[in-house]
C-alpha cells in the first residue's frame, strides 16, 4: 500500500484545493519515548504526511538545529533499526498517514539495501529521500525500494537545469522535493514568488506533486509557499521547539505538536485568502 498512500492522500488534498503540511521530526529526539509522543501526535495536530529523519552522525546537507537533533537522538541510542520499530508504532494505530523516512546512505549500505527496503515496508514506511545518494548510483536503491513499493524521492534545488531535472526526476515517485534555498536547512527563508517558477517546472518535468521544504519557520511564510506549491516541509523549526522545550523543562510533546498546529492551520486556509 505504500506508493498508493502517498499518492491518495495527494489526489484527496487536490480535490480539496489545497497543499499538504509535512512536518519533519527527528527520531529519537529528544529521547525515544517523547519522539514516539510527538510521531502519534503529528496527524492530529494537521500532518498530512510525516517525514521523519533517522540520526546520522555527518548529516551533510542540514544545518546546524538538525545537526544538534541527530547528535541529541544518537546520544540517547537511537538507530535506523530503532527508527523502524517506532515508524512501526505509529503504524499500528494510523493506516492512512504517509511516512517518509529521510536520511543518508551510509546506514543503508551497512543493513543492505535489499533487506532495508523489506524491512522499511514491513515498519510501514512509504517513501525515502536519501540526500547523499546521486540518480547516476540510485538504481540498485530504486530496484530494492520498488520491490516494496516504496518511493524514492529526489531532490531539486534552485541550481537543478532543465537538463539534470530529467536525471533526477528519472525514478522518482510519490512527489519531488524541492529545495527552495541553495545551502543548508534552517539557515535561510523561503521566497515564494521565487520559488513558484521553479515548482512549476518540476512539476512539469515529473508529473509529479512537488513539495518545497528548506526555510519556511513561520505560519506565515508556510501560507505563502502553500499557494504555490503541492506541499509544504518543515523542519528545522520544529526541532528548534524540540531544544528551547527541553532547555527550558517544559512539555516537549505540547509543544511541537502546538506549532505544528499553527503551521498546518496556515497551510490549510492558505488558497481561501487572498494573496
Amino acid at each position: 500500500m505504500s506508493k498508493s498512500r502517498i499518492e491518495k492522500r495527494f489526489a484527496d488534498l487536490k480535490a480539496e484545493g489545497r497543499a499538504a503540511f509535512v512536518p519533519y521530526v527527528m527520531a529519537g529526539d529528544p529521547d525515544a519515548e517523547t519522539a514516539l509522543a510527538i510521531l502519534k501526535g503529528l496527524p492530529a495536530a494537521g500532518a498530512d504526511l510525516i517525514e521523519v529523519g533517522f540520526p546520522f552522525s555527518d548529516p551533510m546537507a542540514e544545518g546546524p538545529p538538525i545537526q544538534r537533533a541527530a547528535q541529541r537522538a544518537l546520544s540517547k541510542g537511537m538507530t535506523l533499526k530503532a527508527t523502524l520499530g517506532a515508524i512501526a508504532a505509529f503504524r499500528a494505530a494510523d493506516a492512512d498517514t504517509p511516512v517518509i523516512l529521510m536520511g543518508y546512505m551510509n546506514p543503508l549500505v551497512t543493513w543492505g539495501v535489499e533487506a532495508f527496503a523489506r524491512d522499511a515496508a514491513a515498519a510501514g514506511v512509504d517513501g525515502l529521500i536519501i540526500v547523499d545518494c546521486p540518480p547516476e548510483e540510485a538504481d540498485p536503491l530504486a530496484d530494492a525500494l520498488d520491490a516494496h513499493d516504496i518511493s524514492l524521492i529526489r531532490l531539486a534545488t534552485p541550481t537543478t537545469d532543465d537538463a539534470r531535472l530529467q536525471v533526477v526526476v528519472r525514478r522518482t515517485s510519490g512527489f519531488v522535493y524541492y529545495v527552495s534555498v541553495a545551502g543548508v536547512t534552517g539557515v535561510k527563508e523561503a521566497d515564494a514568488a521565487a520559488v513558484a517558477p521553479h515548482v512549476e517546472r518540476v512539476r512539469k518535468a515529473s508529473g509529479l506533486p512537488v513539495a518545497v521544504g528548506f526555510g519556511i519557520k513561520t505560519p506565515e511564510r508556510a501560507e505563502a509557499v502553500a499557494r504555490v506549491a503541492d506541499a509544504v516541509v518543515v523542519g528545522s523549526a520544529l526541532v528548534d521547539e524540540v531544544a528551547e522545550a527541553v532547555e527550558l523543562n517544559e512539555d516537549v510533546t505540547g509543544r511541537v505538536l502546538s506549532k505544528v498546529g499553527a503551521l498546518a492551520k496556515a497551510v490549510r486556509l492558505a488558497r481561501r485568502v487572498p494573496a
